[in-house]
């Protein structure tokens, strides 16, 4: 029975902007959601471009760099590019969340042996950042993974593989803790070849000036 409202229209189709993505929902409380044709081959390979020579070792949010996230990563500035911008402002409507609630966007690469343990996107009670906490995250492949490299929601036992223009997305924006818990998430390990990844996090409040 669902007792609280989803951020997103569920729909089995979105057209934005003469884009079409479908869509398949795999949870509907917490919603979760696997999006096919996001990203068209060449914007994937567009964003691995303009990332590759920016890549750094990963940190957590927290800015520190653990052997629970083992991934190179960079974030673009908003609006830095028309490729970027047309990407934010697709994923900005998919999500249904305003741009100026939205991080920058961040390209992710994992090589074999690299993955993110077991992890919530939202920030703790601690944490400063939790007065304007994340509520949902969009993650996009762009490209196919030969072997490894799934996006896994063990306490939903879910596991999402890698397909290249293909995005998972889920919220954690619930008055209801427990629902939000169940987005514990991981990336498996990468077994053969290599995975790159685009990540969007909304917050609950806006954090761009325009």
């Amino acid at each position: 029975m669902i007792t609280e409202v989803s951020i997103l229209p569920i729909q089995s189709v979105y057209s934005i902007d003469n884009h079409i993505i479908t869509a398949t929902v795999l949870n509907e409380e917490p919603l979760l959601m696997k999006f096919d044709r996001v990203l068209s081959d060449e914007e994937c390979q567009a964003l691995i471009d303009s990332a590759a020579s920016r890549l750094e070792k990963s940190k957590l949010a927290n800015k520190e760099v653990s052997q629970i996230r083992t991934s190179s990563g960079m974030f673009f500035d908003e609006n830095e590019s028309p490729l970027i911008t047309n990407i934010e402002n697709r994923i900005s409507s998919l999500m249904h969340v305003p741009i100026v609630h939205a991080e920058g966007l961040q390209v992710l690469k994992y090589e074999p042996g690299q993955e993110f343990k077991e992890h919530y996107d939202f920030f703790g009670s601690n944490n400063p950042s939790s007065d304007n906490n994340r509520m949902s995250t969009l993650i996009i492949y762009l490209n196919d993974v030969e072997e490894g490299g799934e996006t896994t929601f063990p306490s939903l036992e879910i596991t999402v593989k890698p397909v290249k223009g293909s995005a998972v997305y889920f919220e954690y924006f619930y008055s209801n803790q427990a629902l939000n818990e169940l987005t514990l998430h991981s990336g498996k390990p990468v077994i053969r070849g290599e995975k790159w990844v685009t990540t969007q996090w909304m917050r609950k409040q806006r954090i761009r000036e325009c």
